[in-house]
């Protein structure tokens, strides 16, 4: 009899903007695998890369998983057979396969996965770095999916959130999506904040459902199983679906932004942030976007804030000499600006005073004086009293000391929502009955 093999999955780019998910032949797979009796060791994993990269479908996410299978090479060839199949390469997927069989992850792959979190990696260093680790891997295309599907393995959870996808059956791929937006913030309000950015209040709008032509037909983030479960059956719509599964994943932890941008790391699609002091008077340009500088280590960086955001008024409000931290991604220079950081989050660690000056009063006349000239000093005009210097005056603030983030519709995937804050999800409560795993049946 065969011993046990513990075999690590990863995949990616499987989809294109015209169709089909890499979480649904995810899905997939667990239907095949577990009619299998196969042996799942945790959730299927969702991990979301730099959302900076410029060829990326949608949440630039990659899945693997990690089972024990007595016939790895039926396992492998079975799921070669299913990229093949649920992969969109007609319309520019260029998927890519990973096997590694080990119970425990090179930090070769843990290094890789992090680069891959906020930089840009081109495919051709995956290559070299599954020929360097004779890994067996599979693609299609052009390959770039093999970066996912390395980083995907390479992953190491040092706090994590979960996520309930619900899966359509094949007719409707494509078709409108509809579910009752009552039950969809019924559901918020009761499982909140177990779970989150679920329903934005202020527009009145469903952050669930996704809108192109996926498989997918609505994705609950949270903090448990059980609570994502309790969730479905909150809502309420008309559409009968054909399943669903719960994936451990990097959303809602901020993951992409915990790097330090630098002048030397700064380079174009990355992601991090930058402790600085605003070193320009923040400039609101057509549409209500907002530029200022900041200056770090002795370089200056610009840094843009976009309307949609809801934080254009509070950069609109910084001064010269505040001390921030910012997040978000790199844009490349462009004929107008140099390399500009668009920002994700704005953090004010200090407030600098804002003052102005006038003209001092007259004690006895109770009106302004007047200047007399430059450095000449200044003189009540009704009583002749004179006075040397001018009045300062400090003017409040507007913005405050704290963390400001984006409105809840304008959050990336990785975003951290202001409920998470302070929050490690660390503990990894795994239930080897598959209670994360349903297909409703016909």
């Amino acid at each position: 009899m065969n011993d046990e093999i513990v075999l690590n999955i990863g995949f990616d780019d499987t989809d294109s903007p015209k169709g089909m998910c890499t979480t649904f032949l995810a899905y997939k797979i667990v239907d095949l695998l577990q009619k299998q009796q196969t042996v799942f060791l945790d959730f299927p994993r969702l991990i979301r890369f730099n959302p900076n990269i410029p060829w990326k479908t949608r949440g630039n996410g990659a899945v693997s998983m990690k089972i024990k299978t007595k016939n790895p090479s039926k396992v492998k060839n079975q799921i070669k057979n299913f990229v093949s199949k649920y992969s969109d390469t007609e319309n520019g997927a260029n998927p890519g396969l990973v096997f590694l069989e080990s119970d425990s992850i090179p930090s070769e792959f843990i290094k890789f996965s992090n680069l891959a979190l906020w930089q840009l990696i081109n495919r051709n260093n995956a290559k070299k770095f599954a020929k360097r680790n004779n890994l067996e891997v599979y693609f299609q295309g052009n390959g770039q999916g093999l970066v996912g599907a390395i980083g995907a393995i390479g992953y190491d959870f040092h706090d994590h959130t979960l996520e309930l996808l619900s899966y359509r059956k094949k007719p409707k791929f494509g078709k409108e999506r509809k579910i009752s937006t009552e039950s969809v913030k019924t559901m918020q309000e009761e499982t909140s904040p177990s779970t989150f950015n679920s329903f934005d209040t202020e527009k009145g709008r469903i952050l669930i459902m996704p809108h192109g032509p996926d498989p997918v037909f609505y994705g609950i983030r949270g903090e448990n199983v059980r609570s994502l479960l309790h969730a479905t059956t909150i809502l309420k719509s008309d559409e009968k679906l054909d399943g669903h599964m719960i994936f451990k994943s990097n959303q809602g932890t901020g993951d992409h932004l915990k790097n330090e941008l630098n002048s030397e790391n700064m380079k174009p699609y990355a992601s991090g942030k930058i402790t600085g002091i605003v070193s320009s008077i923040p400039k609101a340009v057509r549409g209500g976007h907002v530029f200022f500088k900041i200056v770090s280590q002795n370089h200056e960086f610009w840094c843009a804030v976009y309307k949609p955001t809801g934080i254009s008024t509070i950069a609109s409000n910084l001064i010269k000499g505040d001390k921030i931290c910012v997040g978000g991604g790199v844009r490349k220079a462009s004929k107008n600006f140099p390399r500009v950081i668009n920002l994700e989050f704005l953090d004010i660690i200090a407030l600098e005073k804002n003052t102005s000056t006038s003209n001092p009063y007259c004690k006895k006349c109770h009106k302004k004086m007047k200047s007399k000239g430059k450095n000449q000093g200044f003189q009540c005009v009704r009583c002749g009293k004179k006075d040397s210097k001018k009045i300062f005056n400090e003017i409040p603030r507007k913005i405050q000391k704290q963390l400001y983030l984006p409105k809840i519709s304008a959050h990336r995937h990785l975003t951290r929502p202001l409920q998470r804050i302070g929050i490690v999800n660390n503990v990894t409560d795994f239930d080897e009955s598959l209670s994360w795993f349903c297909v409703y049946g016909k």
